[in-house]
């Protein structure tokens, strides 16, 4: 994720208030619930490319050898799998 926690905290507090002020929420109960569900909300957002990420590097795993010998680059085969992990799930990054 490329924002730190802190960045995505003061995010959730402006967009609450930028939202009650023009009327589109109106808060019942904690504010400051509300703050960590969307600051929760937001950092799961912003970390799906990090779990694709992930997900790639474990599949080529499997293509290890092919690498280590040349057979296969691994900066592509990153991007094409990432592409198609993201096209297939529908996931906007």
């Amino acid at each position: 994720m490329r924002l730190s926690k802190e960045r995505v905290r003061h995010m959730a507090e402006r967009l609450i208030g930028r939202f009650q002020d023009e009327g589109h929420i109106e808060l019942i109960g904690d504010r400051k619930g509300f703050v960590e569900a969307l600051d929760q909300t937001i950092t799961h957002e912003l970390s799906a490319e990090d779990r694709v990420n992930a997900e790639v590097r474990q599949l080529l795993k499997a293509y290890e050898h092919q690498i280590e010998q040349g057979q296969v680059d691994y900066q592509k085969m990153f991007q094409m799998v990432k592409q198609k992990l993201v096209r297939e799930r529908g996931i906007i990054l």
